[in-house]
């Protein structure tokens, strides 16, 4: 009865279209009620789960990322993937995937790649003869690297519901799944141009490749200063975060000059609501976990998927179809937090590293971003594009299939995920 009134409040709430935050928080209030639990420690569990040093390095990642797309980085990647690739037939499509790799590795979400690639990208593959539908999808499947390439702040998010497990490794672990997903990306929409005979690109004149390089490369620094501090064990992760943000404040103000100093207050005004809605949503599955761990759910679901099937590799391939399938119907970093103590244990159970599971995860999850019913990049993309969720998902089919065998490659090659950190020690 207790696990029933914790899940099927949470359900219920979310079925009425209480912010999932709220939901969790409610829920959890509902049960310990029930269950004559002192309401101080729920309390001191919101603020214990926010209670971790790793969690600093969030604030510095979203600060580094809203700091370069107000100071037009998206813009000069998308140049500088122009001089790399522009020239090819369906080359716009293949710079749109190349841009949003680039800038994967700076802001660490896919809904400010779509965000910022996409305000710039669909409009001119629309110009020059892209199909809508196409233009949207290309866009919103290669902003789901976002999530994958490091830094990634949901990343951290895992590590913080996994129990602390290293950021670095996680970091690593994502590297060659994101680039990965980005060349199947890349090759997907090159076939498609060509089948549908689709422009190829504009030359970029010679005596402008020195500056569109330069430029590109001096804003895909910051990630390399975040990744390079990690790696070398020089700086931590929050570190790391921290010194990429003071580099990329000198960066957009002092050399980009695009926008005046007056602009970071609005800068500042949307890192601290994104921040706002992260922690507090961190502080409330903190909440409604301890009682999942309470009432031994984790270990309920465990047993319940290894009984149905004595193979590992049914387990494995039932616990990407779970997190397909939630994925579809709630946000990212809330599944992250409520699905990692449940799943976790059962993918330890068959074999699968922590961070193995945590890469899996974050890409099934991905998916679901761009996947209706509540796939808020797809939404986002789709209002760039002024089409309608029908058309995006139509357009979306042939990318589906890509990230899907992606996908089945990463949780069965765990060596893609596991031999970087491996080799660097993470």
């Amino acid at each position: 009865m207790d696990v029933l009134i914790l899940l099927g409040s949470f359900l219920l709430l979310i079925m009425f279209r209480v912010p999932i935050a709220l939901a969790l928080i409610l829920s959890s209030l509902i049960t310990g009620l029930y269950m004559d639990i002192n309401l101080a420690a729920l309390m001191q569990r919101m603020v214990g789960g926010l209670n971790s040093f790793s969690l600093l390095a969030i604030p510095f990642f979203v600060l580094a990322g809203e700091i370069m797309n107000e100071g037009g980085i998206s813009r000069r990647l998308i140049n500088l993937s122009n001089v790399i690739i522009g020239k090819i037939r369906g080359g716009l499509a293949m710079m749109n995937v190349l841009a949003s790799t680039f800038f994967g590795g700076i802001s660490g979400s896919a809904i400010a790649d779509t965000s910022s690639v996409g305000s710039v990208m669909i409009p001119m593959m629309k110009k020059q003869g892209y199909d809508s539908n196409f233009a949207v999808a290309t866009t919103i499947s290669s902003s789901a690297q976002g999530v994958m390439i490091p830094p990634s702040h949901n990343m951290i998010i895992y590590s913080t519901a996994a129990g602390g497990i290293s950021v670095g490794a996680l970091f690593m672990g994502g590297l060659v799944p994101g680039l990965l997903l980005g060349f199947a990306l890349m090759v997907i929409t090159y076939i498609l141009s060509v089948k549908r005979n689709y422009p190829k690109g504009e030359a970029v004149q010679a005596k402008d490749i020195p500056r569109i390089v330069w430029e590109g490369l001096l804003g895909l620094f910051t990630a390399v200063i975040i990744l390079g501090g990690i790696i070398s064990g020089f700086f931590t992760v929050t570190e790391s975060a921290a010194i990429g943000t003071l580099y990329a404040f000198i960066i957009t103000f002092f050399v980009y000059r695009d926008i005046k100093i007056t602009r970071m207050g609005v800068i500042l005004q949307r890192t601290f609501k994104t921040l706002s809605m992260v922690l507090f949503l961190i502080a409330a599955s903190s909440a409604f976990g301890w009682l999942l761990a309470l009432l031994k759910v984790p270990a309920m679901v465990s047993n319940t998927l290894i009984s149905l099937s004595p193979n590992d590799i049914v387990t494995i391939l039932l616990i990407v179809i779970i997190l397909l399938a939630l994925g579809m119907i709630m946000d990212m970093a809330p599944l992250i937090l409520i699905a990692t103590p449940i799943l976790l244990p059962v993918a330890t159970a068959v074999g699968m590293d922590p961070v193995h599971f945590g890469v899996v995860l974050i890409l099934c999850l991905a998916i679901g971003l761009i996947t209706p019913p509540v796939g808020t990049v797809l939404f986002v993309g789709s209002a760039i594009g002024r089409i309608s969720i029908e058309e995006s998902t139509k357009g979306l089919l042939p990318f589906y299939i890509v990230m899907l065998v992606i996908l089945f490659i990463v949780a069965f090659v765990p060596e893609l995920t596991l031999f970087l950190p491996n080799i660097l020690g993470e």
